[in-house]
């Protein structure tokens, strides 16, 4: 992903920032900080930090910073679990599949989800056929 790994604090307020954008630091301190206990000054650091990771940006508008993700939340989630999986589990994907095939709590329409991203990947052609 190119960027610095986050922390959970760190995860948590970027999934804010990202479902709520554009916010400012009031506005996640009020709906997201306040009914965890964290002070204005705790939320601030927090996004402070992920701007300069480069996870969220900020824009001034009249006097007021408002935060963005910097990138579409799909991609976002791609370049965490690519980390996660490179970081945890050492670079494959196995030990995350065998846990949905056999721990996780998934319903007929997650697996049929599953199912169809395993036969859309088998399908495609692989980069050695490409070249």
């Amino acid at each position: 992903m190119g960027r610095q790994p986050i922390g959970d604090h760190e995860l948590e307020v970027l999934q804010y920032v990202s479902d709520h954008a554009p916010i400012t630091v009031r506005e996640v301190t009020e709906h997201y900080g306040k009914p965890r206990g964290l002070a204005r000054t705790t939320i601030l650091t927090v996004m402070e930090r992920l701007r300069k990771k480069k996870y969220i940006r900020r824009e001034k508008i009249e006097d007021t910073y408002h935060y963005s993700p910097c990138m579409p939340k799909r991609e976002l989630l791609r370049g965490l679990l690519e980390d996660f999986t490179q970081r945890v589990l050492g670079g494959s994907v196995q030990p995350l599949v065998a846990y949905l095939a056999q721990d996780a709590q998934l319903n007929e329409e997650e697996l049929d989800k599953l199912q169809d991203i395993i036969n859309t990947k088998r399908h495609q052609p692989k980069e050695e056929d490409v070249q």
